[in-house]
């Protein structure tokens, strides 16, 4: 009885929190070296708010497709992502042929707010069945068992092998698309696999776990106080140290209040704020920008 706890409900937990807490981690950082903007996340370009669109309709409509059962809602996420992507990248180049980081991010702007808003008009048609979805939306690996992480985990290597592979390539784009374009890098090709590899991750993430918080802007800016800048090593630490940040931060959820069990994104939203406002005075005392 015990090891079939262990192996089944405790052991896939552990698992998809680090798989989570390593995406959103090492898409944070590849957005905020792409994007040259210390206060990008992976939820910048609206992909988290599609994915969450997605999952909102699924519970609002009480959708079960006949091929997937039980997995309509992490798949009509995840598909809900990818129309999410292609709608940002579309109309980006659409408003600026080389897609400039201005124009993804308003971009981004433009398409969470449509969709936070539509989220907003689900929640308040709901009625007395809202339960369900706010929890979703607070963010949570409960009750997930092993075909949740099987799920994931085909988009998490994808796009986390992507973005390792192009850490040269961010360290030198981050010193702008000319002097990159001099050094023999294919920018908008670049550019655009990276935003791909990123959002794949959020949006599967978002689609398994629901919105968490300050984990994507908080942890690559700890990765790159204590070991640098080099995209080479960030990504690869900050995916580590995410990973370990969402099991603690899954671990107070179910024990800190025992027997309650607080929704995933509220401990970390209450961690990272701190942690975020103390790195902010620590880089203005230093003389540094972030």
């Amino acid at each position: 009885m015990y090891t079939n706890i262990m192996m089944n409900i405790r052991l896939p937990r552990v698992v998809l929190a680090a798989l989570v807490g390593a995406a959103l981690s090492i898409a944070g950082a590849a957005f905020q070296g792409l994007l040259k903007n210390p206060l990008a996340d992976p939820y910048t370009l609206g992909v988290s708010s599609g994915a969450s669109v997605g999952a909102v309709l699924t519970l609002f409509f009480g959708l079960q497709l006949p091929v997937v059962g039980g997995f309509t809602l992490p798949v009509v996420s995840v598909a809900a992502a990818l129309v999410t992507i292609a709608a940002v990248l579309s109309f980006s180049r659409l408003v600026h042929a080389s897609m400039s980081v201005s124009t993804l991010i308003l971009t981004g702007v433009i398409i969470n707010s449509f969709l936070g808003a539509f989220i907003s008009l689900i929640i308040a048609l709901t009625g007395d069945n809202l339960l369900p979805i706010v929890h979703w939306l607070l963010g949570s690996v409960s009750m997930r068992g092993w075909s949740y992480v099987i799920l994931f985990l085909p988009f998490f290597l994808l796009g986390t092998i992507l973005l390792i592979i192009n850490g040269r390539e961010l360290n030198v784009m981050t010193y702008g698309e000319d002097k990159a374009k001099l050094l023999g890098v294919s920018v908008q090709q670049r550019k655009m696999l990276i935003l791909i590899a990123g959002s794949l991750l959020t949006g599967s993430a978002v689609a398994v776990s629901g919105t968490i918080g300050f984990v994507g802007l908080v942890i690559p800016h700890i990765t790159r106080l204590l070991w640098g800048t080099d995209h080479r090593h960030l990504l690869p630490l900050s995916a580590l140290l995410g990973a370990g940040f969402l099991v603690l931060a899954d671990l107070l959820s179910r024990t800190i209040i025992e027997p309650i069990e607080l929704p995933i994104g509220i401990i970390t939203s209450l961690a990272g704020a701190p942690v975020f406002a103390l790195i902010l005075i620590r880089q203005h005392r230093g003389g540094r920008s972030l």
